[in-house]
């Protein structure tokens, strides 16, 4: 996951209570990340993979609410072998989509495998990593990526590559579907969006331009009424698509789900 280069977001001043609340948040945020790291160290090894996933939903969903974010969900994932697509606001985008689709396998940055603490939990997950800095990494991902998908895996990628503002959506990157297309899978649009009580689209939630991520953290636990809404589109055949016209077409789709311009 990288971020957009538009500017950081500027934090506010907080009233007393305000502060109170969000550092209860951000206190039960670090337990409940340190209990999902106890739990990929001690319980994984002897889980099946059913019961991992429930572990998985259930971590993503909870960091959610403790975070006081709702989730709203619109439409179901698809069953079976299927690339997800989605924009890209936030670093909580993929707890949304975990607590929804908690068998998805990330396609992520190379350099999360090296955040201290976070990696066992990514690694839990089955991510796949790319080095976006190296041109030919994204042959070798598309590859992984359809073995995953021939195994019957669902895997989710994030086409723009970096997170934008939520107002809208950067180009969508074509490389990655090469994979839904070479193995005819089914690709399904998902459109994730976040609000609060006082903005349609939530700045509190975006992560881009110079904002750290503990800028950010402090923003969304600091936020009134967070809802994350995770709208899932039907899936897309592939076989013979052109991966630059689905990139193109899976863009609409999103931008339409949104309700923005494309």
């Amino acid at each position: 996951m990288t971020r957009a280069g538009s500017g950081a977001v500027a934090l506010k001043a907080t009233a007393p209570l305000t502060a109170t609340r969000a550092l209860w948040r951000l206190l039960r945020a670090v337990l409940h990340g340190l209990h999902g790291i106890a739990i990929v160290l001690l319980r994984f090894p002897s889980l099946p993979l059913e019961a991992r996933r429930e572990r998985v939903r259930w971590w993503s969903a909870k960091l959610l609410a403790v975070l006081g974010v709702r989730l709203q969900v619109d439409g179901t994932v698809r069953p079976g072998a299927t690339l997800l697509v989605a924009n890209h606001v936030s670093w909580l985008d993929i707890a949304a989509v975990h607590a929804v689709a908690p068998h998805a396998r990330f396609v992520s940055k190379a350099d999360v495998r090296h955040w201290p603490l976070v990696s066992r939990l990514v690694d839990a997950a089955g991510t796949l990593y790319i080095e976006r800095e190296r041109t030919r990494d994204a042959l070798r991902v598309v590859h992984q990526m359809a073995d995953a998908l021939r195994a019957g895996d669902t895997v989710a990628v994030f086409p723009e590559g970096t997170t934008s503002d939520g107002r809208g959506l950067l180009p969508f990157h074509a490389n990655l579907l090469q994979a839904a297309i070479a193995t005819g899978t089914p690709v399904q649009p998902a459109a994730l969006s976040f609000s609060d009580a006082a903005h349609d689209v939530s700045p509190a939630a975006a992560y881009v331009g110079e904002t750290s991520l503990l800028e950010c953290l402090w923003a969304i636990a600091c936020a009134e009424g967070m809802v994350v809404r995770v709208i899932l589109r039907p899936a897309i055949a592939t076989p013979h698509a052109d991966r630059r016209a689905l990139a193109a077409r899976l863009r609409d789709e999103i931008a339409q789900a949104l309700g923005i311009e494309s």
